[in-house]
């Protein structure tokens, strides 16, 4: 089988390697999409993103779908055939936050493509529970993108409590922002896109974007504070850094909430301006509960959620070598390996 393999900072090389066997509750795994993510990237130019990586064999890959082509001794949850997505996450499978499904939360996580061999090959093994079953309506490039960015953000809006009174900004409109486009307008709310780009701009409006803010050209804050009357109801941040994290923290409304998507590691805040004298509420949104795959999963088949429209380019896990760095070099949404 193919395998797309990162052996060193910018070095993208795809190796030719046997095909796994799946050990005892594992399945083998036939991929059909395989999507890139930006926390792929830092592995591409050489940072650990988890203190457990291993880079130096691993396969990449965390948004995948495929086909369960073999299954391990003591598998009974899944059968061959089955269309399956599949969940990033390992956990000790015992702890508090794993028996409720909170997997990333596990002391022990570990995440495919990182700690272990991901999903940028022809072939994976995986454990039986990190499964997730596609609905039959459900194509395998809108399952792919269905996990870390329809799960994850559609996790974020339940948690921002968005619905159909509420108004949204989403901070920064590259792939993680355009999934947060789609799943507050699939809670009915109205969505102020703010970016840089005016390519991503003109993407963010394709997808819903009641208003966009194109924030190197004026002032996002007070624009936003002009379109809601003081402030919105919640913000979703979806880029790195100070300036966007303080955009979705001054942009809403006294007692308003900020979900937080974008790693960042040296973001400020002005937490007496920003928190104590608003009552500003900033939340954390890392993926999702294993249990809720089948609500997130229907959601995005009955309010018909164009996921696959984030998907702008795809290639063979053969062209690994020019998907990467045109993934890398931020003129792109989501670029995704397909299967035939």
């Amino acid at each position: 089988m193919l395998a797309a393999k990162i052996l060193g900072k910018e070095c993208i090389q795809v190796v030719e390697e046997a095909i796994p066997n799946p050990r005892k509750g594992e399945v083998l795994i036939r991929m059909k999409a395989s999507a890139l993510c930006r926390s792929d990237l830092h592995r591409y130019h050489g940072d650990n993103l988890f203190e457990d990586d291993d880079n130096s064999n691993i396969t990449p890959g965390h948004e995948p779908c495929g086909i369960v082509e073999a299954l391990g001794e003591g598998v009974t949850q899944v059968k061959i055939g089955d269309r399956v997505a599949l969940y990033l996450g390992l956990g000790c499978r015992q702890c508090s936050h794993c028996l409720k499904g909170d997997i990333m939360l596990c002391r022990s996580f570990r995440c495919i493509g990182f700690a272990v061999n991901g999903a940028h090959a022809d072939y994976m093994t995986i454990p039986e529970e990190n499964c997730l079953l596609l609905p039959e309506k459900m194509d395998y490039i809108t399952g792919a993108l269905a996990t870390d960015v329809g799960g994850t953000l559609y996790t974020a809006c339940k948690r921002l409590h968005v619905d159909g009174t509420k108004t949204v900004v989403i901070v920064g409109c590259g792939p993680m922002g355009s999934g947060g486009i789609l799943m507050a307008k699939g809670f009915g709310a109205n969505v102020i896109a703010v970016d840089v780009d005016e390519k991503r701009l003109a993407m963010a409006r394709s997808l819903g974007a009641d208003y966009i803010i194109n924030s190197s050209k004026e002032d996002p804050v007070k624009k936003i504070k002009e379109l809601t009357e003081g402030g919105a109801d919640a913000a979703i941040v979806c880029a790195g850094g100070t300036i966007p994290l303080a955009t979705g923290l001054n942009g809403v409304k006294a007692k308003g909430c900020v979900g937080l998507i974008a790693e960042s590691q040296n973001a400020a805040i002005d937490p007496s301006n920003q928190f104590i004298r608003t009552l500003v509420e900033l939340k954390g949104c890392w993926y999702f509960n294993r249990s809720d795959w089948k609500e997130i999963a229907d959601f995005i088949i009955r309010k018909e959620i164009p996921l696959k429209k984030i998907s702008s380019h795809t290639f063979n896990i053969s062209e690994a070598t020019k998907a990467f760095p045109l993934f890398d070099s931020g003129q792109t949404q989501k670029v995704v390996f397909v299967w035939d």
